[in-house]
């Protein structure tokens, strides 16, 4: 991976620190109810896991999106999606401001992620060279409350399948942060692997926020061991150790900034899906080579500011993304343990 740092001084002082008196914070928060649930019925998996999901967080049945997708291909060509897509608008209300897709694959749309092909659209542009710059999302770092009625974007993750019982754990996770956040610890990693440690001059400053009951930490070390009360994990390479010693909590968002992260059932790097076996709730990665461009990845200060503000980690993920054609966006975006500070 390449290393790409477009990064102004002046930008390092404003975002990075997530402080700015006139920063953007979450509003509302997306409702169960602006949720439609896609689930591939040629998959057993998906059928149980969505209705499973659909249960946990008191989602109408009329939100359910009903597709056929045979044989669990991991990418579509550009119109395969554009029949996919059509089959899934055609099914969904007026007032649906986000979709989950029930399904471990698909989840690229030739370079992009299928969640970002989505919610913006096929970005041909961006498999031209996939290192070049990409696209700005205008959700990025926004106040918008519902991303469909103002901006025309539905927000879309994949929650992935392929283990029944460890998809129907992170539905749990979700629905069980909305309660009151225990005391927790955000972890930052700058590790020895440079051309991933893009994100490391736009950590959130090291410190407590007692309102949150939460500590930002600063570590520099290739991985994090025997932490038990972890809510963000953030760090660079290309695959992270030591996850099987660790105890995320409910809602926790976790990601590691390497070139293929999204590509879910790929061996080269570390899938995000990792992530969400160790007890992460929700995730993102890359599933084509983007250069360690901070932009195509989640930034920790904006992402952070956003949870931490009551979003759902849909909205916190997704509004933390400037350049996210090819960013896949896993897990339970309804979770969200700090909504009670919602403004």
């Amino acid at each position: 991976m390449r290393i790409f740092l477009s990064l102004t001084l002046t930008l390092a002082a404003g975002i990075a620190t997530g402080a700015r008196a006139d920063a953007p914070v979450a509003a509302a928060g997306l409702q169960p109810s602006q949720l439609a649930i896609v689930i591939n019925d040629a998959e057993p998996n998906s059928i149980e896991v969505g209705e499973y999901y659909r249960k946990v967080h008191a989602i109408a049945a009329a939100n359910v999106v009903h597709v056929n997708i045979p044989n669990r291909p991991r990418k579509l060509s550009m119109d395969q999606f554009a029949q996919l897509k059509e089959r899934i608008d055609a099914q969904l209300k007026p007032g649906i401001q986000a979709v989950l897709m029930v399904w471990s694959a698909p989840y690229a749309v030739e370079c992009n992620s299928i969640t970002s092909a989505f919610t913006l659209g096929y970005d041909a542009g961006q498999c031209t060279r996939t290192c070049d710059p990409g696209k700005p999302s205008p959700y990025f770092n926004s106040n918008v409350e519902q991303p469909y009625t103002q901006l025309g974007l539905r927000l879309a993750m994949l929650l992935p399948i392929d283990f029944v019982e460890e998809a129907k754990a992170v539905a749990d996770r979700g629905a069980v942060s909305g309660f009151s956040p225990p005391a927790a610890s955000a972890y930052y990693l700058t590790t020895s692997d440079a051309a991933r440690n893009t994100r490391a001059l736009l950590f959130p400053p090291a410190g407590m926020l007692a309102q949150r009951k939460l500590a930002i930490r600063h570590l520099k070390a290739d991985s994090l061991e025997g932490a038990q009360d972890i809510m963000v994990y953030q760090t660079g390479l290309a695959k992270v150790a030591k996850l099987d010693t660790l105890r995320f909590l409910p809602g926790a968002l976790a990601d590691h900034l390497t070139s293929f992260g999204g590509d879910l059932q790929g061996t080269q790097q570390m899938s995000s899906q990792r992530w969400l076996e160790a007890g992460a709730t929700a995730s993102y990665g890359t599933v084509s080579e983007p250069c360690s461009y901070w932009q195509k990845f989640p930034q920790p200060s904006v992402l952070l500011r956003r949870y931490l503000s009551g979003s759902t980690a849909l909205e916190a993920y997704w509004g933390s993304v400037l350049w996210p054609a090819q960013g896949l966006f896993i897990g339970d975006p309804l979770a969200a343990p700090y909504a009670r500070f919602r403004r």
